[in-house]
Formats: C-alpha cells, structure tokens, sequence
C-alpha cells in the first residue's frame, strides 16, 4: 500500500462527507479543500547583508521540507537602498502531500510552541477562500536549531482553498485542525 499523510486520509474519509452535509453541497467535489499552502518571508535586513537571505533560504527549505526560492526586487527604490533584482526574501510553495505533511507539522507541533498561544485570529481571509497567517518567529518549527540563529524573523502562511466564501474555507481550516481563536462567544 502506498503511503499517505494521515491528513490527507482523514481529509477524504471523514471531513469532506461532514463537510458536503455542513455547507448543504449535491457533490462531493463541490466541497471546498486546500489546494496549496504559500510560505513567504520578506528579509528588509537583506540590503545591507547578503548572507541573510541564503540563511533563510536555509531554514525555510528545512522548515518545508522542499526547497525555497529567492525572491527578487521588482524596481529600484533608492530610499531603501534597494536596486532591481536584489534578493530581499525567500518563498516556498507546497502542493500534495508536502503540503499535508507540513499542515500536520505546523497545526500538532509548531502553534503549540508559540509563545502564549490561544489560538489564531479569524480575521485573516481575503474575501475568496484564502486564509493567510502570520508567524513572528521561526523558531517554533522544531527542523530550526535556536543555538545556530543569528536572527529572529517571522513568515507568512497562506492557505490557497477552492472555496468560494470565507465561510467555506472557515470551515474547511477548523475541520482540518486549524485552531481558531472563540470571539464570538
């Protein structure tokens, strides 16, 4: 039998039939589901350092589990000592069961190292079904070593859904484990 994340599998067998009654869907391939999941981090520091981008290069590509990329400066803007194409962050972009494996990681192991956590804000969505999180530190993953950082610095995670609402995808993220902060209590 071929291997398969255990999110993936739960995903198929239970959250997607309790999804299709919940949203009140006629087909199962109606029912919203995560499609991609971006992780970005933008290095303002990197203008005056080059090594800081290849050291998160390096720890996004341990943190994902697939290799990241550099992102590069569209336009030059002298203010900030910026010139066209300079590296100024790193991106990774993880699809299939990459991405379910990283989703298990960061929902079982990175959020409950956060500092204080009482779960994440609601008011993260974009109005078409993706939900974007921002994370201050890198160091809750457990793949970053805290005796080798030399800098903190945070990331964003967004999570590409096929749904059409924020409703949707709302639901999709708690039924795969994404802990919500209660506000309307």
């Amino acid at each position: 039998m071929e291997y398969a994340p255990v999110l993936k599998t739960k995903y198929k067998n239970v959250i997607a039939p309790s999804l299709k009654e919940k949203l009140d869907k006629k087909n199962v391939m109606e029912v919203p589901k995560l499609l991609k999941i971006n992780l970005n981090q933008g290095l303002g520091a990197a203008v005056s350092d080059k090594k800081i981008v290849d050291v998160a290069q390096d720890e996004m590509t341990r943190i994902a589990g697939q290799k990241a990329v550099q992102t590069k400066a569209k336009k030059a803007i002298s203010n900030f000592k910026l010139r066209e194409n300079m590296p100024i962050g790193v991106k990774v972009t993880l699809r299939g069961d990459v991405m379910y494996e990283f989703l298990e990681r960061l929902l079982s192991i990175a959020l409950p190292r956060v500092r204080d956590f009482r779960g994440v804000n609601d008011k993260g969505f974009d109005g078409r079904g993706n939900y974007t999180l921002g994370i201050t530190e890198q160091i809750i993953f457990p793949e970053i070593d805290i005796d080798k950082v030399t800098r903190i610095s945070g990331m964003d995670i967004t999570f590409v859904t096929s749904a059409k609402t924020d409703k949707e995808a709302y639901e999709l993220l708690k039924e795969l484990g994404m802990p919500f902060k209660n506000i309307a209590q």
